[in-house]
């Protein structure tokens, strides 16, 4: 199968290629798309060397496959160019995940809703992807109310200029061209993406209007606060989550154990929680420290760690275009 990685040589573009081998997606031909001043340059991919090409050339090239990761301004303009001579679009920016006529998916929870007029489907937000993985189960079993969620994301959901401050600022030295406003080692900074006019930045939003739509209830509330920390990779939610119907942590237990997708470390007589530095690589989303709301009713706490450029981008998006396959929605 023909495949299109846009963003080839960014932090996702280039897990995303390592999830492609990894998960031996039949790629017959790649193409590797990156900015203009990259096109021509080689990057490996399952042993063989592979040119950068443009937009354009890929474009003409009608693979049968494009997965985005280049931000929502060219997501925007060049995914409905790659959707018009045939290809099915992944897209992993902002732009698209909240257009009505578009699907936003986890394929563990909705890639049944796929069908073969979506020609550009939208990846959600990590934070969003590694939450609604852990609750819809519990969604199913006993219907969500309300969600409270703090995050606690790494420096690798900004990108690479992130990586680049914290290793500087962790060696001492002052950031040469900072990501954020502040410095970032032995910080932690309440501010992800820009703010809105009520007060919440657009980060936070994301996950309100993505777990809505994801799940299919625009009834359930949420309300977040989004945390950046000096972490290299993997990001982590303290989750409240209010049930209408009451639950037996045994019950929930059995049903987390049971989810796909997920992976239950909660032992906490031997120190045994979600850890950034334990999802690192993994494509599971890790859930721990399951608790009942001891201050009211039918909720719960959980803890729930995943690694934000695997799950969280690169490995949802090509599950994504395993579905499809599998489904008949992609043929090479």
């Amino acid at each position: 199968m023909k495949v299109a990685v846009v963003g080839a040589t960014g932090l996702v573009g280039t897990e995303m290629l390592k999830v492609l081998a990894e998960r031996n997606f039949p790629v017959t031909e790649l193409l590797p798309v990156a900015s203009e001043k990259s096109v021509g340059q080689e990057i490996e991919f399952q042993g063989q060397k592979y040119k950068v090409v443009s937009m354009d050339a890929a474009i003409a090239a009608r693979p049968a496959v494009a997965i985005f990761s280049a931000g929502g301004g060219v997501s925007k303009e060049q995914a409905p160019r790659f959707a018009e001579v045939g290809t099915v679009v992944i897209d992993n920016s902002s732009a698209w995940r909240m257009d009505p006529t578009k699907k936003l998916v986890v394929p563990e929870i909705n890639a049944k809703e796929l069908t073969p007029a979506d020609k550009i489907i939208a990846n959600p937000n990590c934070s969003t992807i590694q939450m609604v993985l852990a609750l819809h189960q519990l969604h199913a079993a006993f219907q969500i109310k309300r969600i409270v969620v703090s995050t606690y994301q790494s420096v690798t959901g900004t990108g690479k200029k992130a990586v680049d401050q914290l290793l500087e600022e962790r060696a001492g030295q002052a950031a040469s061209n900072p990501a954020y406003p502040h410095p970032i080692d032995l910080n932690v900074l309440p501010h992800i993406d820009v703010f809105e006019d009520n007060g919440y930045t657009r980060e936070e939003m994301k996950m309100v209007r993505e777990t809505q739509k994801i799940l299919g209830d625009d009834t359930i509330q949420v309300t977040a606060t989004a945390v950046r920390i000096p972490v290299m990779g993997g990001h982590s939610e303290a989750i409240n989550v209010e049930f209408e119907q009451e639950f037996e942590l045994d019950e929930v237990y059995r049903i987390l154990r049971e989810t796909d997708g997920v992976e239950l470390v909660d032992d906490v007589a031997r120190n045994q929680y979600p850890m950034p530095k334990d999802a690192h690589g993994k494509d599971a989303v890790l859930v721990g420290r399951l608790r009942r709301d001891e201050s009211q009713p039918r909720t719960l706490n959980i803890w729930v760690v995943a690694d934000n450029l695997r799950k969280g981008a690169a490995t949802n998006a090509v599950q994504i275009a395993e579905a499809m396959l599998k489904m008949g929605l992609l043929t090479a």
